[in-house]
């Protein structure tokens, strides 16, 4: 039964101007720490807090990269990230892609104990998985924080749903001609998952970015700490300096922020096309 034309209106209006009210809930923080940022010194602890700078400036900026070190934490932060991105991209896609459609004994078994683990919280893995990088030698190293992001359950699981859409007889006519399975992944597989595999590039380097706990686990020296462990650092130095810690965060937040932003029509894509293929 249709709704009279007023009534759909009104109810339409209704929807988006509670989904407008939400947005402008959630966003409200991200706003005023990026005004925050811009502000002289001390204004933010006034009472009640200004909303808005009475005199913009960029001197928290400078006397943050200037004095706190934070391009050399920014370059951390991006050679982490971009490492992990890339290789859980290679890893991730190729165990989704066998467990689509390579035929191995145990596979539909093991991918279901890899889906338990899902349910498994990751503080409960550190204990162990930190025991292993020390026996490895990898404490205190970049490959420390690498190294156990390589692998994910989430991607893999995005990957094969994504591949098991992909026609059989492709690959079947690929192997009677003679190609060999990574010639046939490299050069066939591969340009056929780029909608899932932007949506997962995405989302691996947002976790990678944010991730705090893991990298204070494992790195000690602090020239080698990434952004977000930096600035839980630095904001006990500098716990009264407002301005100063708001522009950090505007700086570990604003990549992460226009990559998403930039990306947001293929990361949408990607998980719907998963989804319903899958």
């Amino acid at each position: 039964m249709s709704l009279p034309v007023g009534e759909s209106r009104w109810r339409m209006l209704g929807v988006n101007g509670a989904l407008l009210v939400l947005a402008l809930l959630s966003l409200a923080p991200l706003a005023w720490m990026f005004s925050v940022s811009f502000m002289p010194r001390g204004e933010a602890a006034q009472f009640p807090p200004p909303l808005l700078p009475s005199a913009p400036t960029f001197d928290n900026y400078r006397e943050l990269f200037a004095r706190t070190g934070m391009a050399r934490y920014f370059a951390n932060s991006l050679l982490v990230a971009l490492s992990i991105t890339g290789l859980s991209l290679l890893v991730n896609t190729m165990a989704g892609y066998a467990f689509a459609k390579l035929r191995f004994r145990g596979r539909e078994r093991l991918f279901q104990w890899l889906l338990a683990a899902l349910v498994v919280p990751a503080q409960v893995a550190m204990l162990p998985l930190f025991l292993l990088m020390k026996q490895l030698g990898l404490v205190n190293s970049y490959w420390g924080v690498i190294l156990p992001a390589a692998a994910g359950v989430f991607g893999i699981f995005l990957v094969r749903q994504y591949a098991r859409s992909l026609p059989d007889e492709l690959i079947e006519a690929a192997r009677i001609d003679g190609a060999g399975e990574l010639r046939i992944f490299f050069r066939i597989v591969l340009p056929l998952l780029k909608p899932v595999l932007a949506t997962l590039a995405v989302f691996t380097f947002m976790a990678a970015w944010n991730d705090f706990m893991w990298p204070l686990i494992v790195l000690t020296d602090q020239e080698r700490y990434t952004l977000p462990v930096a600035l839980a650092s630095l904001s006990r130095e500098y716990i009264m300096d407002v301005e100063l810690m708001m522009a950090g965060a505007v700086v570990t937040v604003l990549p992460v922020l226009g990559l998403f932003l930039l990306l947001q029509r293929y990361y949408v894509q990607g998980l719907l096309l998963g989804s319903v293929k899958g």
